[in-house]
């Protein structure tokens, strides 16, 4: 793609950055075929494509964001999908990145829509707020339908994702440190973050116990906290910078006290922000080294389950599981095969999803914020899950798995929670009924 930036304009780093992903553009389309948005809208300014060339038009021109561009960029859902597809290289995340800081900065959305977004940021990021949103939430569940009607659907949608009663209580989750069984193999940190504790701090508590039995400390670093990844998809660039910086240091006390074989992330949309740490904060020159160093020790926790030979149990756990990649682990992270090597070593029956390229419409807060979009991927997500019978759902991300179990009533769990499970760890919570099908695996 031919662009016409000037050389004033590419003397800022951003505008530098965003310039070379546009001119590797070929608009040869691919993309089309594989974006959620343009399979359920066929608008090609829903496309990745066309959205290509309103940042460009934005950007080259130095315009601010319309109501339009906004539209537009605001239905896309960062899953990533066209990157995997796209033949050419573009780096589409970090250039609706930049998109979304652009509007951040230059368009004034409508009150509704900055209270929501600001509540979010707000709201999101900290357990303590986010626990006090959910237990409102789950009572205002009944009056969701009247909400609905009363055109407030984003908040609709907020009280029907929210969890039930049982929410895990406030423990203390930072600055502790879980010893290996046995000998020591190997240290790492976990991330705590900011949803897991409330939604689902089961999973976390399942990586912990499954790598001690294999013989690795796990630390969760004092004064981590959210990685930024919810702020960073708003556009609010400096509050996600700010997280990183925190998080950073804290992993960095890690590293320069005993030591840190990896940085473990149980929530793939929070790996693929802290993967992308280094280029995030590439110009800080107090920061850009400790975020490079941060970024290239980040993995998955199934990324780096699949490197220690772990063994399966005797007797295998033979339950059918749909395993819904989700889109920052495939798309973001290119993170496929291991999630489903592992379940099937630990002799679960592992089914793919069709169409399992397309996202379910999770995506960060795009649930809340693009209800009727997000809806609708996640009713084809399910008829294509229920398709197959599955016992159980495995995903790596909590919003998916959010997003996921809204719409169906098969159990849906964390990858890891059945590893630990198979490998002598107790029963997940939303399994309980299937134990007696397993009972080798019930440990």
């Amino acid at each position: 793609m031919q662009t016409t930036f000037s050389l004033a304009q590419l003397l800022d780093p951003q505008i530098a950055e965003s310039e070379k992903i546009l001119r590797a553009c070929v608009h040869c389309g691919f993309c089309t075929a594989t974006c959620p948005t343009y399979v359920l809208l066929g608008d090609e300014l829903d496309s990745p494509r066309g959205r290509i060339y309103l940042i460009k038009e934005m950007l080259e021109h130095e315009r601010p964001a319309t109501a339009d561009v906004v539209k537009h960029i605001d239905r896309c859902l960062s899953c990533l999908a066209c990157m995997t597809t796209c033949p050419s290289g573009v780096h589409y995340m970090h250039l609706v990145d930049h998109a979304r800081e652009h509007i951040e900065k230059t368009y004034k959305r409508p009150l509704a829509d900055r209270v929501m977004r600001g509540l979010l940021a707000k709201v999101l990021p900290n357990p303590g707020l986010f626990r006090l949103a959910s237990v409102a939430g789950w009572l205002a569940k009944p009056l969701a339908p009247v909400i609905d009607l009363l055109g407030m659907r984003r908040v609709a949608a907020m009280v029907r994702l929210s969890p039930g009663p049982r929410m895990a209580p406030p423990v203390q989750r930072t600055g502790t440190v879980h010893p290996a069984q046995g000998p020591r193999r190997g240290r790492v940190a976990l991330l705590s973050g900011c949803i897991n504790p409330v939604l689902a701090p089961s999973t976390n508590e399942a990586a912990i116990r499954l790598l001690n039995r294999h013989g690795i400390e796990v630390t969760v670093a004092a004064g981590e906290a959210c990685c930024g990844s919810l702020s960073h998809h708003m556009g609010r660039e400096d509050e996600a910078l700010a997280f990183a910086r925190n998080d950073i240091d804290a992993w960095t006390r890690e590293l320069e006290g005993e030591g840190l074989d990896a940085i473990l992330v149980t929530v793939s949309g929070c790996g693929t922000t802290v993967k992308d740490y280094g280029f995030m904060l590439r110009t800080d020159s107090a920061y850009a080294d400790k975020a490079a160093r941060v970024s290239a020790l980040a993995m998955d926790v199934t990324e780096y389950l699949s490197t220690l030979n772990l063994q399966p149990p005797a007797t295998p756990a033979a339950l059918t599981v749909a395993y819904h990649s989700a889109c920052s682990l495939q798309h973001g992270q290119k993170i496929v095969r291991e999630p489903k090597d592992l379940l099937s070593k630990f002799g679960f029956i592992v089914k793919d999803i069709a169409d399992g390229h397309l996202c379910c419409g999770s995506a960060g807060t795009y649930n809340i914020l693009q209800p009727a979009l997000a809806e609708r991927l996640r009713d084809r997500k399910v008829a294509n899950i229920e398709r197959l019978k599955p016992d159980v759902i495995a995903a790596g991300n909590i919003g998916c798995i959010t997003q996921i179990a809204s719409g169906t009533a098969i159990p849906i769990v964390h990858t890891v929670e059945l590893l630990d499970w198979a490998s002598g760890g107790p029963v997940p919570e939303q399994l309980a009924a299937l134990a007696a099908l397993a009972p080798a695996a019930a440990g």
